[in-house]
């Protein structure tokens, strides 16, 4: 790697030549960085806004999910079998979830020898249990920071193996060939200098490895943790195409502290209630929707088991009939909703909390787990006393303080359009973690940090055999990428000279509130057509009402751009789908006929229409390319899980003869 000063329109870059620029810090770019430097390739470069920001490193549950081929046991397993269970997801390529299931068993053994703790008995066998859309018992987990454990570890490894980390260096644009047809590097901000003139950063590449998250910083109600922001806007600026961004998963979650209300929050079966805008008039507003008691304590308990929003589970007094209840109290009734795992859900009847009134399947749970204490924090206790002592890390005492929800956006199950190696359509971009959009409708839960380790490390292997020359000269890449580099510095020219920061976090406001009322999980075509045409207008002009009078403001100006730009695409394949007569699935509702509200009588009635997959909206998948300030939209058909020849003496000559690594 080496680097030097260059001069363009009275600002000073420092300019690095590197073959692989790694933009991002979560646990994907990590395991990205360690696999190449592991496989010969050492001209590496982590250039990340804050390490250790993002979801990776921030975020859990109760104990959170790592989802890979079961590896113990007596039931049989393959990585057929698990490949078809992720295909099988919907909208999700065959080729694909192939890599994922083959690749789990390399991915997970490699954790484990870096040191995350993942359980086994005195005989080696990894224990494992059934997560959401799973029922192979393929799960395990770390504890409830299973994905920070894997930071960690990481993070560890890239240290000692003394790989460059530009830290609080936030990439604003991607460069690409004047053909559009490659990246070739990247321009940021430092943003620990304080003369703008001085801040920005090159970066000559020849590849770059894009691992910045979700798209966190676009919705109103989100679990994402506060410092993650997603930055897939700059891809899409830059040409590459989304696919499956319709597809987003939502869940309740507590809003003091941002975290998933999964698994034993829910089993331990706490009392859900309400109050007014003043913490007054406290009402246990999911009584008068179900039919009894035990109806309704069973929903709370298999909210642990399925947590994330399905449509499909609103039925028949569902599990996910809560969900829809909160968000009705919310954002229908202008309500708090609380979480108290003080006392035990009462009656409106006056029936009592009794082991009489639990559903065979609660009872037993309860009773194999010696969870049948009086009170749902005792439950909690037993069940899971980590769980607790997490909240009372963050100065919230489960005893005695009811938890404030939402239900709140979670994770993207879409995003870039990659191959089998995690290849942008945009030459050597290579997306990995969540801002690539490998998963389909439903994934199974912890199969995303499964993904983000198998493809980092597919990424990896590519670039190493395939893309391992340096850097052009630099003054073809400064010929080639002057355009964005130009456009980039003239905007935090104008920026810097309005000074103009009023507005600045009304529009990041007025963003956040579009996307949570036309993108989260009720969906209809009139409110999604008009927030798709709002956020076009805003697009438009976003550029010219934005300001900045410091490096850390014109940061949170390009930010703020990028945002834009990432939430009008989503909009846009939203109002597509709907427009095309797509129904619910995934993690959301389409609202028939234009209804504004939830029914109020959806105690019984309230049957959402959901997707069967034969339309081609729903049977294909939907990929989105912005240009120009414009979107093209195209569906495209679902590749198979590819039929293999894996005769030895074939696979062995061609791995000797290196034709395995081709696209």
């Amino acid at each position: 790697m080496e680097s030097n000063k260059i001069e363009i329109k009275n600002y000073t870059l420092e300019c690095y030549r590197v073959n692989t620029l790694i933009i991002g810090s979560g646990a994907a770019s990590l395991n990205a960085a360690v696999s190449l430097h592991s496989l010969g390739q050492e001209d590496i470069l982590i250039a990340t806004s804050q390490w250790g920001g993002g979801t990776s490193n921030n975020a859990g549950s109760d104990k959170q999910t790592y989802y890979k081929l079961s590896l113990s046991g007596s039931v049989p397993d393959s990585v057929t079998e698990m490949a078809k269970d992720l295909f099988n997801g919907n909208c999700m390529h065959g080729d694909i979830a192939l890599c994922e299931a083959q690749g789990s068993i390399q991915a997970f053994i490699n954790l484990v020898g870096l040191g995350v703790r993942f359980p086994h008995d005195k005989y080696g066998s990894w224990a494992g249990y059934k997560t959401d859309h799973d029922n192979s018992g393929r799960a395990t987990s770390a504890g409830p920071y299973t994905s920070k454990r894997m930071f960690e570890v990481l993070s560890t490894e890239v240290k000692k193996r003394q790989i460059k980390v530009l830290d609080n260096h936030h990439c604003v644009a991607l460069l690409t060939n004047k053909a559009g047809s490659k990246v070739i590097g990247a321009l940021a901000i430092n943003t620990r200098v304080n003369d703008h003139k001085k801040a920005f950063v090159l970066f000559n590449s020849t590849n770059v490895i894009l691992g910045t998250g979700g798209p966190a910083g676009i919705y109103e109600t989100s679990v994402y943790p506060i410092s993650q922001s997603g930055s897939i806007g700059m891809a899409f600026r830059a040409g590459a195409t989304g696919q499956n961004l319709t597809e987003s998963q939502f869940g309740i979650a507590s809003l003091k502290f941002r975290w998933n209300l999964s698994g034993s929050y829910q089993q331990a079966i706490p009392r859900y209630f309400s109050t007014d805008k003043n913490k007054k008039d406290e009402q246990e507003f999911l009584n008068e929707y179900f039919s009894d008691f035990r109806s309704l304590l069973k929903a709370i308990f298999l909210k642990g088991y399925q947590w994330p929003f399905d449509p499909g589970r609103v039925i028949n007094q569902g599990s996910s009939m809560i969900d829809i209840l909160v968000h009705k109290e919310i954002n229908d009734k202008g309500r708090m909703v609380f979480l108290d795992f003080s006392k035990n859900p009462s009656w409106y009847k006056g029936e009592i909390f009794s082991p009489d009134n639990f559903d065979s399947e609660v009872s037993e749970f309860l009773r194999n787990s010696n969870a049948t204490q009086n009170t749902p924090f005792e439950r909690l206790h037993s069940l899971n006393f980590p769980a607790i002592k997490l909240y009372k890390e963050h100065g919230i005492d489960l005893a005695s303080e009811p938890l404030q929800i939402a239900v709140c956006a979670q994770h993207n199950n879409g995003g870039l359009k990659a191959n089998i190696w995690w290849e942008s359509d945009l030459g050597h971009l290579f997306p990995v973690g969540e801002v690539n959009g490998s998963h389909g409708v439903y994934r199974p839960g912890g199969s995303a940090l499964n993904s983000g380790q198998v493809g980092s490390f597919r990424a990896a292997q590519y670039i190493a055999k395939r893309y391992c020359d340096p850097p052009m000269d630099d003054n073809l890449f400064l010929s080639e990428a002057n355009g964005v580099i130009s456009e980039s510095l003239n905007l935090a020219t104008d920026w810097i000279k309005s000074g103009d920061t009023e507005k600045n976090k009304l529009y990041i406001l007025e963003i956040r509130k579009r996307m949570s009322l036309a993108g989260g999980i009720i969906r209809d075509k009139e409110k999604s057509s008009c927030a798709a045409s709002e956020a076009a207008d805003m697009l438009r002009n976003i550029s010219g009402m934005l300001g900045a009078r410091s490096v850390s403001e014109l940061t949170e100006s390009f930010l703020l751009l990028d945002h834009c730009i990432t939430h009008f695409v989503y909009l846009e394949a939203i109002n597509f789908y709907i427009e095309q007569g797509g129904r619910s699935r995934g993690s959301y509702i389409v609202v028939e006929k234009g209804e504004k509200k939830i029914p109020e009588n959806i105690k019984s009635v309230f049957v959402p229409e959901l997707c069967i997959y034969d339309r081609d909206v729903e049977k294909k998948i939907i990929e989105v390319v912005f240009k120009d300030g414009k979107y093209l939209i195209n569906l495209v058909d679902i590749r198979e899980i590819p039929e293999q020849n894996l005769w030895f003496e074939k696979v062995w000559k061609d791995y000797l003869e290196d034709n395995y690594t081709v696209s």
